[in-house]
């Protein structure tokens, strides 16, 4: 939107409108009001409903006039322009995708390499022209701790024009993706265009596969720096983890009793899993996909099932139980 647009709808809200309120609480404005002179407070807002037609002279006397006069006359010209600039849009994509695939195809785009860094504001942009170029499939991997929930409106938009393509998307969130109302939101929306999406209990890094082709993943534990992955072998390795990730999860719509006490066993077993190999609690909060406080929560859950007042207690009996082979289970009574 113009500059001089977004000016106009500033004035129009803050002051045009409430102008517009008073005047016509008042019935009428006298012409003469020194708040609306020249050089007056009123005298932008007042000249703009001048323009919109929204008063009108009776005598000595400015009126409202009726909205449902103006709107056709404001309204109209703006959906013309939110039409042309559509058009204009879909004509842009689809030239520069064009253009990409003859870009790609060229010689000098194997000069490029298997193996492409992208840094910090450089990687939002390549992941869009990416999916924008998806036509087949894209499997991604998205762990819960870090995620970007801001983002998830632009990754709504950009996968639903991928699904009305006709591609597939799968993707794979950890457990306590479930707890958030952004990521359900999201997973409605895009299941219901024939998205799946499935949880995991274990901890697995961020990617994106598009079309079995190309891979982006994060470049070490710095996820301001990615690695576009074109080689083909590689990119079949990080499609094997995937599917077999897959296998294992579960659907997230899903609201089956038999599979929630599942996916509950499977937090807890992973929280015990976590004490037993004595990460600290930041770790394992991050491979669980969970806050510190949330995981701390876990750890007083288990407390209190174990009848343990301290870690060091508990840790006694987990070992106990692990010593047995039964630390999946509930302790016994003692």
């Amino acid at each position: 939107m113009p500059e001089d647009d977004v000016q106009e709808r500033r004035l129009f809200e803050r002051e045009s409108a409430p102008l517009y309120e008073e005047l016509l609480a008042a019935g009428g404005l006298p012409a003469d009001d020194e708040r609306i002179a020249e050089g007056g407070p009123r005298r932008a807002a007042f000249e703009q409903l001048l323009r919109l037609g929204l008063v009108g002279r009776d005598g000595d006397t400015w009126v409202a006039e009726d909205p449902a006069n103006t709107l056709p006359r404001v309204a109209s010209p703006l959906a013309r322009e939110g039409v042309r600039l559509l058009g204009e849009s879909a004509a842009w994509s689809a030239d520069l995708h064009a253009l990409g695939q003859a870009w790609r195809q060229a010689p000098r785009a194997a000069e490029v390499g298997p193996f492409t860094y992208l840094r910090a504001e450089a990687i939002e942009p390549f992941l869009a022209a990416l999916v924008a170029e998806c036509q087949e499939e894209a499997l991604t991997a998205q762990p819960q701790t870090g995620r970007n929930l801001e983002l998830l409106g632009v990754g709504l938009e950009r996968d639903t024009a991928l699904l009305e393509r006709g591609a597939r998307i799968r993707t794979l969130y950890q457990h306590s993706a479930r707890r958030s109302s952004p990521t359900r939101a999201y997973v409605a929306e895009v299941t219901a265009r024939g998205a799946e999406v499935r949880t995991l209990d274990e901890f697995f890094n961020r990617m994106i596969v598009i079309d079995r082709r190309v891979a982006v993943i994060p470049s070490g534990d710095d996820l301001s720096v990615a690695l576009a992955v074109r080689e083909p072998s590689v990119v079949a390795y990080l499609v094997d983890v995937f599917e077999r990730s897959w296998a294992r999860a579960r659907p997230f719509t899903s609201r089956d009793a038999t599979l929630l006490k599942d996916i509950a066993d499977e937090q807890r077993a992973s929280t015990l899993r976590m004490l037993v190999e004595g990460h600290p609690d930041p770790v394992s909060a991050k491979r669980l996909g969970v806050s510190p406080r949330t995981y701390a929560g876990y750890v007083a859950d288990l407390k209190e099932e174990f009848e343990a007042a301290t870690r060091f207690q508990l840790g006694y009996y987990i070992g106990r139980l692990e010593g047995e082979g039964r630390a999946g289970e509930a302790p016994a009574e003692r």
